[in-house]
């Protein structure tokens, strides 16, 4: 028996959202007589991050903090119109429409701070702490709260703004016909180093290292926990989950996920991750956000890196133990590829 070392690297680009229709999603800012503001959104926050994210793209916008806004997800009967959480499209399309939404609340934000200071809306600025000062002269100042309340119960006005995000129709090649389905891309690269046993198949991976770019990283801590999560979700699609029977017949499945085989703790391994920040010009603050890609170059990479270690090429997922060995046995045995 013989434990062999391998390293593989898959690269990917992946299209942030879709172009169907324009790929809508719409957002509603509002404010309460206390001066804190509700996001109204019908983007679900699937455990990704949605809410943290669209909270601190309304809180910038708004020039206040981001304690004092709140993401209210509800649903697509009470909610704006979304097209959904799907397609790695929740901070770059919901955070253009929040984004939109709270410019538009922040304009009557400021309109109401100025006709309780007494000057034109142009002078005055947000300190993000929750007060609004004229420029220049940050004695002339009121709080936040203070112009929520002088707005609805003064000046009858509401502050509050709608927002949209359509992805704009694209340019048509004369020539070819050829049309862009996206307006921006991210990118990934991983390197993921395997031990594959040669006498039982198994296969083990030791060490992941990875650099993604992904526009502008809102919340690093989010971002690095996703791509760590997504890691782990694509080392389970390559070497465990499966949808097929168990062997030998079909009453051999598994009935629950006691039996459902995925990695658990004990299974993950170091993972050194890079995170490239390069900012897309129509992206919320130069944001695209990870999204499905996280998993997507973990599969091709422990592919190559088995192949690296033994020698077979295993294209069928997952790869399990029972596939490596029968590759093994059906080429004479591991040979090793030369490791550069």
């Amino acid at each position: 028996m013989t434990r062999h070392r391998g390293r593989g690297m898959a690269a990917i680009n992946y299209p942030i959202g879709m172009n169907l229709g324009g790929d809508p999603s719409q957002a509603l800012v509002h404010s309460n007589p206390s001066g804190k503001f509700t996001v109204a959104l019908s983007s679900i926050d699937l455990g990704q991050g949605m809410k943290s994210v669209t909270r601190q793209i309304c809180a910038e916008t708004l020039g206040v903090p981001v304690e004092d806004v709140y993401v209210d997800t509800a649903d697509s009967d009470t909610g704006p119109h979304c097209m959904g959480s799907f397609a790695s499209r929740g901070t770059h399309r919901v955070g253009n429409a929040v984004m939109a939404a709270a410019k538009e609340a922040r304009g009557v934000m400021m309109e109401a701070a100025a006709e309780e200071l007494e000057v034109n809306a142009s002078d005055l600025e947000t300190d993000g702490r929750g007060n609004i000062h004229v420029k220049g002269a940050p004695h002339r100042s009121i709080s936040v709260k203070d112009v929520a309340i002088a707005a609805q119960f003064r000046q009858g006005k509401t502050i509050s703004g709608r927002g949209i995000f359509l992805v704009p129709l694209s340019d048509v090649d004369p020539e070819t016909g050829e049309m862009s389905p996206a307006t921006c891309y991210a990118h990934a690269c991983l390197v993921a180093e395997v031990e594959v046993d040669d006498e039982t198949g198994e296969v083990g991976v030791v060490r992941m290292d990875s650099a993604y770019e992904l526009g502008r990283a809102l919340n690093p801590r989010l971002v690095e926990q996703q791509l760590v999560g997504g890691a782990w979700m694509g080392m389970s699609h390559a070497l465990y989950e499966t949808t097929e029977p168990y062997y030998p017949d079909p009453e051999q499945g598994p009935r629950d996920f006691v039996e459902y085989l995925m990695p658990g703790p004990g299974d993950i391994c170091p993972h050194d991750i890079a995170v490239l920040e390069r900012p897309a010009p129509d992206g919320p603050f130069g944001g695209k956000g990870p999204g499905e890609m996280c998993a997507n170059p973990v599969l091709p990479a422990i592919a190559n890196a088995i192949f690296n270690a033994v020698g077979v090429r295993i294209d069928d997922l997952p790869i399990t133990p029972e596939k490596v060995l029968r590759a093994i046995k059906a080429q004479g045995g591991a040979r090793p590829q030369t490791r550069r």
